[in-house]
């Protein structure tokens, strides 16, 4: 069942940094002085959002509060987000105190994606991070408890016992600060699956899908993941929660309109122009295609895309070490001849 709604669009950014061929993010500095300026630059073009993946113990974007902010400094109209945090490597209580502080930066623009993570480089990051399952948890268990906490905190709620210098104030119990109001409607989860999405609806998280679900049943990835999102809203509605969830897909959107983007992405437009099916974390997944090439062709292609239209926010994964210039041309040719025919309009 398709939705209607403001359709949003943003950019989702990995944030690698090294010195390969043609990289224009050579070091980690390169890497997070290039993403403040691309998040300006999509602001002016009217791109609704600024998204920021989370790695651990790799050459990639690992810290992104301090990012956002300076992000949130710098504009006054995108949104800034995170798409996903590992919360097998939080610790709640300082992630709310980071995130509340970054929101009120931002003036209430933050949205934040979190999930039980994806394989990350280290045999096991989060223990040495200091975090170690309870007896009888997984892993998984224990990102969801890390949510919850955090979750509680932003909320308001006390989460600690005054001691023999705590201001009161009448409660009981002392509540992490700053606090954002609103914060708390604004945390997504990043399901890789229908069933994590039907939970994140349970739970009253906005549903984050990526290009990779842990599941096939052999239909089209985007016929697969529009159903999970109806999955999702037919739950969110059952449980009867107090505001409208919002649901957001990503793509890899690349117009081919030079030979500059013909040397870097001709080839592939041919061979990442389907969907694939492989394995991952011992699960049989299917990756969803990306759209290159011709930018009409593309537009008609993502008009098409269920799962697209389903949802409200379509995150674009950008290239981001060809560098900052490249980026926003790209996301220009986006804006001006492929995003119109999902029904998007500049937020100017």
């Amino acid at each position: 069942m398709e939705t209607t709604f403001k359709k949003r669009i943003g950019f989702l950014s990995f944030g690698h940094y090294g010195t390969g061929r043609g990289s224009q993010a050579n070091t980690a500095a390169d890497s997070l002085h290039q993403a403040i300026d691309l998040a300006v630059a999509a602001e002016e073009l009217g791109i609704d959002g600024a998204f920021f993946r989370v790695h651990h113990f790799a050459r990639q974007q690992a810290s992104p509060f301090p990012l956002m902010a300076a992000i949130a400094a710098r504009t006054s109209r995108i949104e800034i987000g995170t798409g996903v945090i590992d919360m097998r490597y939080e610790n709640p209580l300082y992630m709310a105190e980071q995130a509340a502080a970054t929101d009120l930066i931002s003036d209430g623009r933050l949205q934040i994606g979190v999930s039980r993570g994806s394989p990350e480089p280290a045999a096991n990051g989060a223990a040495d991070f200091g975090y170690h399952p309870l007896d009888g948890e997984t892993v998984a268990d224990m990102a969801r408890r890390h949510t919850a906490s955090f979750r509680h905190a932003i909320s308001g709620a006390g989460v600690a016992e005054p001691g023999d210098h705590a201001y009161m104030g009448g409660e009981r119990l002392l509540r992490i600060e700053p606090q954002s109001p609103g914060l708390s409607r604004r945390i997504w989860w990043g399901a890789g699956s229908r069933a994590t999405a039907v939970w994140a609806a349970q739970q009253g998280m906005n549903l984050m899908s990526s290009t990779l679900l842990t599941e096939d049943t052999g239909v089209p990835f985007d016929q697969l993941q529009a159903e999970q999102i109806q999955l999702f809203r037919d739950e969110w509605a059952a449980a009867d929660h107090d505001f409208t969830p919002r649901v957001s897909v990503s793509r890899s959107v690349i117009p081919v309109v030079d030979d500059v983007d013909q040397m870097y992405f001709g080839l592939r437009a041919q061979a990442d122009s389907r969907d694939q099916v492989g394995m991952i974390d011992g699960l049989l997944s299917r990756f969803g295609k990306s759209y290159m090439g011709d930018p009409a062709q593309i537009a008609a292609e993502l008009a098409a895309d269920e799962a697209v239209r389903s949802a409200d926010t379509l995150m674009l994964t950008v290239p981001n070490q060809l560098g900052v210039a490249y980026n926003s041309k790209m996301l220009a040719n986006i804006a001006e001849h492929i995003a119109p025919a999902i029904g998007w309009v500049p937020n100017l």
